[in-house]
């Protein structure tokens, strides 16, 4: 098969870029070109092996729907068809209670395992989707950063000791939170996906093409400013392929994971964790939180898939003596209106809860509850806790990183971790 030097630039840059481990050659290939190893290496200082797994939760969950305050009138008053019934509200405590769907979670609640932190927010809370993921993503108020929090933390991780699995996206494209001027991080679907695609008329599963690939990089001039991100660009590509395929080989899941995309990829992350394979930041998603109309049955089967999901990847870890070294939290770019809307659904709101998880977590309920009295000029919740402070304890008293550097300043701390 011959492939024009043209064509190789086209496709298969394009390939490596999307399916492999272009990503990780930043931390080492442009800072040996460009003498950057450094960069973002402050921010990252070691914590072990202690892993985060950031589930997001996207198109803005109804958090009054998820953890219920069913003590509160108001709730049903202004929610009178879609309100959870009594009878159904798993109870946490003598105010607030689990979504039925959240069953999987609550024996980990009962176990001490599971924290919730009310009343999520910041100043001037943006209704539009993407402007409001930004500001979680990015910490940029404005909603126009171009650097994720978690992004700037893996700089001076990603690919050390030509090692590409410190982060890893479930994805087709890696979150704007992992997003990294030095250190992009790769993104994959599946164990299958993390390999140099072949052409359909390759008849030697890509072996040819990976051959040509690498031939086309070995003609690039040693002396020139990028020939190290070349080099090391195939190097790692075949050397984390190699790695996945037999952590693959070997990894057999203690539990049986739920059918779909969003367990299967915390299986994935499940396999980089309990193989060894140095993940420290893990990052999935799970869509379709954005219920305008006829809320309960979507958001029922939403609460089902995200508890069942995290049931089994906690249950995995544990049953693999791997639960220790993780925690998991949970974020949605804003909650919902406080008053159902006619189409039997909530419009966009503010405040939201989030959820950590780990046997390292300090059950409660944290922060402080928005109140359903005190509603903004929208009908919508008034934040109580800024969500950067939640990120500064995940930093500080968990990964070991620097919050005032990663978030750019101090926003105090929750409880829901231990002071190291």
């Amino acid at each position: 098969m011959k492939l024009s030097r043209r064509a190789m630039i086209r496709d298969g840059m394009l390939v490596v870029s999307a399916g492999m481990v272009m990503p990780s050659i930043f931390s080492r290939g442009v800072a040996s070109a460009q003498t950057l190893a450094q960069d973002g290496a402050h921010f990252a200082q070691a914590a072990g092996d202690r892993t985060l797994i950031v589930v997001q939760m996207a198109g803005g969950n109804d958090g009054l729907n998820t953890i219920i305050p069913y003590t509160d009138p108001l709730y049903r008053q202004m929610r009178p068809t879609i309100a959870i019934p009594e009878k159904d509200i798993l109870h946490l405590d003598a105010r607030l209670g689990f979504h039925p769907g959240l069953a999987p979670l609550k024996k980990f609640w009962d176990q001490g395992h599971l924290a919730i932190v009310e009343g999520v927010g910041y100043p001037n809370q943006s209704l539009s989707h993407f402007q409001a993921m930004d500001i979680w993503q990015t910490l940029d108020l404005r909603g126009n950063g171009n650097e994720g929090w978690l992004g700037k933390m893996v700089a001076g991780w990603v690919d050390q000791d030509g090692h590409p699995f410190k982060a890893l996206n479930i994805g087709v494209q890696t979150a704007q939170a992992l997003a990294s001027i030095s250190a992009p991080v790769p993104a994959l679907t599946n164990t299958k996906s993390y390999r140099l695609a072949g052409d359909p008329i390759d008849a030697d599963g890509g072996s040819t093409r990976l051959q040509a690939l690498m031939k086309l990089y070995n003609t690039y001039p040693k002396s020139s400013p990028y020939a190290a991100l070349l080099d090391t660009t195939a190097l790692n590509a075949q050397e984390g392929a190699r790695q996945l395929r037999e952590a693959d080989a070997l990894y057999h899941p203690a539990v049986t994971y739920p059918e779909g995309p969003f367990a299967s990829g915390l299986k994935v992350l499940a396999e980089a964790i309990v193989q060894g394979l140095g993940l420290r930041v893990g990052y999935v998603t799970l869509g379709g939180f954005d219920t305008h109309a006829n809320q309960q049955g979507t958001h029922a089967e939403l609460m089902k898939t995200l508890s069942e999901g995290l049931a089994a990847f906690y249950t995995d870890l544990l049953n693999h003596g791997k639960a220790d070294n993780v925690v998991i939290m949970t974020w949605s770019e804003f909650g919902r209106r406080v008053e159902e809307n006619g189409s039997l659904g909530t419009d966009h709101g503010t405040a939201v809860p989030m959820l950590m998880l780990g046997n390292a977590i300090n059950r409660g309920i944290y922060g402080e509850p928005p109140g359903l009295s005190n509603l903004d000029q929208n009908g919508n919740l008034k934040y109580t806790i800024d969500f950067r402070s939640v990120y500064a304890t995940v930093l500080d008293r968990w990964m070991g990183a620097s919050s005032k550097d990663v978030l750019g300043g101090s926003f105090g701390s929750q409880n829901f971790l231990p002071t190291p």
